[in-house]
């Protein structure tokens, strides 16, 4: 936004579009999702808007990165509603949401840290079945044959019952999945990853994502800042 705007100053929807790369109808979108106050309009009907509306919008866009469309469409609605409190909580929603995926990112490269050779072969005479290690992971025994058709895990079958046993490296497969999933990582992303951890020297590829997946948390809590600033100087402005 500019910043030599005047408080009195009125701003077509166009000039507000180009000032933000945006089309005047995805302004007129945001106005009408509530993401920017009601706009006042002309004797003709037309649409007008001030330095107000351009605060919203630069908030707006820079709350999207780092709490998504949704979250942020969420906390400019409740700021234009007057409730700045419900605005906060979303945003503290959002903080703890990051403080857990960094949470689940250090349990991962311990994971990692723990995984020795003898962990890529698995052991016959031991295991667990699906039910079990779903209830362990927190998911449905339905995504773990999910992962098991995309590669991501193993399990052998008992002759006597063909129900699927998961060995000791199924299981470390099917945490690692699992915390990479929470990463955010897709199961096409996850699989090369997984099948070269089960090679000899496959740990690479694997340090590679979680270092990628730092630098995007990174990303994000700068985001977040950037974001805070600019609802700071929108409430403000709001008086």
């Amino acid at each position: 936004m500019g910043q030599n705007l005047q408080s009195g100053e009125r701003l077509r929807p166009v000039d507000l579009a180009r000032a933000h790369g945006l089309s005047t109808q995805a302004v007129r979108n945001y106005e009408e999702a509530g993401i920017l106050p009601a706009a006042a309009r002309t004797p003709h009907g037309y649409r007008t808007y001030t330095p107000l509306h351009a605060r919203a919008l630069s908030a707006f866009l820079a709350l999207v990165p780092g709490h998504g469309h949704r979250a942020a469409a969420s906390v400019m609605r409740a700021v234009n509603e007057g409730a700045s409190d419900e605005a906060f909580r979303m945003l503290d929603e959002s903080h703890a949401q990051l403080l857990e995926d960094r949470r689940t990112l250090g349990a991962v490269e311990d994971a990692l840290r723990d995984l020795a050779p003898d962990d890529m072969a698995p052991s016959p005479a031991s295991g667990t079945f699906i039910g079990p290690l779903a209830h362990q992971l927190g998911v449905r025994a339905a995504t773990l044959r999910k992962w098991e058709r995309a590669g991501l895990v193993q399990p052998r079958r008992d002759p006597r019952t063909g129900y699927r046993v998961f060995d000791e490296a199924d299981v470390r497969d099917a945490r690692l999945a699992h915390q990479l999933r929470r990463g955010g990582y897709l199961l096409e992303q996850i699989a090369p990853l997984i099948a070269q951890v089960r090679s000899a020297g496959g740990r690479q590829p694997l340090e590679a994502a979680l270092t990628d997946w730092r630098a995007r948390l990174t990303a994000r809590g700068r985001a977040m800042l950037t974001g805070a600033a600019e609802l700071e100087a929108y409430l403000r402005f709001r008086g």
